[in-house]
């Protein structure tokens, strides 16, 4: 039998007839492959890893109370064993009394083999009430009684060496190597500038590395609290090490190294970022320049339109580049990292505000422009249809040319007047395509 089975349970009968020498002998050889069994069970136990472990730690809390129960539990399955051996010894001795047993032996062997005929005496190894019940001077069993007895005492024992094993071989070993993970981390932050009290991530790095040494310690005097039963699992040592604090610790070393990795990467291309922010934000400076310039020209060229105001210069973000700058050549690149972020996005932000306002200045010009292309299309087209000499259309053409070639141009009154000449233009168009009397004949 293994360590990880309970006992082989016991299959006699209650006293009643009295057994005859082959039903004897077949139960002495029953017993005989029990013991050795038993014994071979017992052995193991007594020499489990994790039960070596448990008597040489300093327990505390929950594993504390359940490993006491437990020693006084294999120390009660070893005087039930003892007494489960001296119950076998005896019926063997009076089996070997005579070849062909008589009545008076065949009545002893029934009552060792089926009746209530071992007596276990508790003294100072009697374990606390909880293991077997209530308190007892002496119990009296039947062989099959105390096999269930041995069998209850050995899973629960054998369930709490096992699971508290299994703690102890998952967990410390892989909080090691996080811990390992975490020192080559640490150094790498440190070559950074990423410290405690300087950067987010370095105090996430110092609370980190004191859940761990704290997890390390709590694990190896307590590891039944980091054990999971297994639902309706009855074997022992069903179930599994419960990794929650493990597995948060390990995500949130996961974030800070890519937070590390990011600030490597600035100091990597920090000079081609820095340059590239300079461009932006230069031609965010000539598209305002342009606008201003531009506003000017509308307001002397352009009479009763809105105007928009075009902003200055940045100069605020011209003052946190020249700070990234100097992060860059002290080489504090945790500083200079989300800096860099934060700027390449406002910069982006400032040209596209810069052109929005170049648009919404130079609009009116725009709408002057597409009013000329208009106006000459228009002429180009009655030209086409031979009316370019009509009287009415050089009027209103002259009419709506001097508005829109003059300083400063009224926007609405040229629209007027290119829409008069676009309406008699399509007028006169549409009397030279309507058919004559002999046309329609």
């Amino acid at each position: 039998m293994g360590v990880a089975g309970p006992f082989p349970g016991y299959a006699g009968r209650s006293p009643g007839p009295v057994m005859d020498r082959d039903e004897a002998d077949r139960a002495l050889a029953r017993l005989g492959a029990e013991h050795e069994a038993i014994e071979t069970s017992l052995l193991a136990l007594q020499d489990h890893a994790g039960r070596r472990l448990l008597e040489g730690a300093d327990l505390t809390g929950v594993t504390k109370e359940r490993w006491a129960t437990t020693e006084h539990s294999i120390t009660l399955l070893w005087g039930y064993f003892d007494a489960y051996a001296g119950a076998l010894a005896e019926a063997r001795a009076v089996r070997a009394r005579r070849r062909h047993p008589n009545r008076d032996d065949l009545v002893a062997l029934t009552e060792l083999l089926r009746g209530q005929g071992v007596t276990v005496a508790h003294a100072a190894g009697r374990p606390h009430p909880s293991v077997t019940g209530p308190a007892k001077l002496s119990e009296r069993f039947t062989l099959e009684e105390l096999v269930a007895r041995m069998n209850d005492l050995y899973a629960r024992s054998l369930d709490m060496v096992v699971a508290s094993d299994s703690v102890w071989s998952a967990l410390p070993a892989r909080i090691d190597l996080l811990a390992a993970e975490l020192h080559r981390t640490r150094s790498l932050a440190h070559s950074v500038g990423v410290r405690p009290g300087e950067h987010p991530a370095g105090d996430d790095l110092e609370a980190i590395t004191h859940e761990l040494t704290t997890l390390r310690v709590q694990v190896i005097s307590d590891p039944l609290a980091f054990w999971l039963p297994g639902p309706g699992s009855s074997a022992p040592g069903g179930g599994r090490p419960d990794t929650t604090r493990y597995d948060r610790a390990a995500r949130a070393l996961d974030d800070v190294r890519r937070e590390i990795e990011a600030v490597l990467a600035v100091r990597q291309d920090a000079e081609q970022r820095l340059v590239q922010l300079r461009d932006v934000l230069s031609r965010a400076d000539r598209t305002l320049t342009e606008a201003r310039s531009a506003r000017g020209e509308v307001l002397a060229k352009i009479a009763a339109s809105e105007v928009p105001a075009v902003s200055g210069p940045a100069t605020a973000l011209q003052e946190r580049l020249a700070a990234a700058s100097e992060y860059r050549r002290h080489a504090q690149w945790h500083r200079l990292s989300p800096l860099l972020e934060t700027l390449e996005q406002e910069a982006e932000e400032e040209l596209l505000r810069a052109r929005e306002s170049l648009t919404a200045v130079t609009a009116p010009l725009a709408v002057r422009a597409e009013l000329r292309g208009r106006l000459d299309a228009y002429k180009a087209k009655v030209a086409r249809h031979g009316l370019a000499e009509d009287p009415l259309l050089i009027e209103r053409y002259d009419a709506a040319r001097r508005m829109l070639w003059s300083a400063p141009c009224d926007l609405r009154v040229a629209t007027q007047a290119v829409l008069r000449y676009q309406e008699t233009a399509a007028e006169l168009l549409s009397q030279s395509r309507a058919p004559g009397p002999e046309d329609r004949r």
